[in-house]
């Protein structure tokens, strides 16, 4: 039985990525703070360590064969909070993290959960790993640098660098602050979404298919090169998802002037040719959310916001 380490695997994609893992017969490993919580069901093959990334031992990775490296503090507005730990987390805990697998001689393949944000503001209408990148923020540098610490070790190690458009979609680990998933939250909670300029294209990937796409790394790991991948399949205006929305909820779209002018998109025919093929697109994360909402099964909470869950724990640390 093939044992995965699973940073971040409390967090939004990582806890469906863990319970599938689980589910498709691999022994997980799981080192999370949980600031946000620990949504994890127990199982017998499940093994969660309540800490920080930088806390890694050596003997946690004994018999390790595969790491998949989810976690960070996520988002422009986290990480400017404390752009210290930021780096710290972001780059310095991934520096230590690789070293030891390298060291330790047990993993063959350290798959790294990038950003599709690192290429910057691109007039391409396909950005694809070719092009240079141009991080903007502070966030997108801590991502671009970890990058190509990684890629230093590429001699000694199987390293896979996936570059995710915006997730969508549910998790039991909910996130309310990413573009679908908060305009659909408004719409079903107060008929009205309120759009911020509207222009600005975002690429976006169903949780899903976000978690296929690590299983897709893991499976195929022998017949895929070390290297980057996009991994985003619906580049479209901020505006167009509100629509999309309002077409399942009724509700009032009203526009209002934005400071954020920046659009991403995203071309992601490299995965595509390596096998990969998308099975869920925005409109079925809408669909899902406005289930889960009308069943009464979507409850919010300050730790569906990045955020506001990050201010309170420097907060409560100073």
């Amino acid at each position: 039985m093939s044992k995965i380490l699973v940073t971040g695997g409390c967090g939004y994609v990582g806890s469906v990525l863990t319970a599938t893992l689980l589910r498709k017969g691999f022994k997980v490993i799981v080192v999370d703070t949980e600031w946000f919580g620990n949504y994890l069901v127990p199982h017998e093959n499940l093994t969660c360590y309540k800490k920080d990334t930088r806390e890694i031992t050596s003997s946690d990775l004994v018999g390790v064969e595969r790491v998949i490296h989810l976690a960070n503090i996520a988002n422009d507005p986290a990480v400017d909070l404390d752009q210290t730990l930021s780096w710290e987390v972001n780059v310095l805990s991934t520096l230590q993290l690789i070293d030891k697998c390298v060291r330790g001689g047990d993993v063959k393949q350290f798959i790294f959960a990038s950003s599709g944000s690192v290429y910057g503001i691109k007039d391409e209408l396909k950005v694809t790993e070719e092009l240079p990148l141009v991080p903007l923020s502070a966030y997108n540098k801590t991502k671009m640098v970890a990058e190509r610490v990684l890629k230093s070790f590429e001699q000694n190690i199987q390293i896979h660098n996936i570059r995710p458009a915006t997730v969508c979609g549910l998790s039991p680990r909910m996130r309310l602050d990413v573009a679908v998933n908060l305009l659909t939250y408004q719409a079903l909670t107060k008929s009205k979404i309120t759009v911020l300029g509207g222009q600005q294209t975002r690429p976006n990937i169903h949780i899903k298919d976000m978690v296929a796409v690590y299983e897709h790394f893991l499976e195929n790991s022998q017949h895929l090169e070390s290297g980057d991948y996009n991994a985003g399949f619906e580049n479209i205006s901020i505006l167009e998802i509100a629509k999309m929305i309002q077409k399942h909820i009724p509700c009032e779209i009203e526009i209002k002037p934005s400071n954020d002018p920046r659009s991403y998109r995203q071309d992601s025919s490299k995965l595509i040719r390596s096998g990969f093929s998308p099975h869920f697109s925005v409109d079925n994360a809408i669909l899902e959310i406005k289930d889960a909402y009308e069943k009464g099964d979507l409850k919010e909470s300050s730790l569906n916001y990045t955020i506001e869950t990050m201010k309170s724990i420097l907060s409560n640390k100073k």
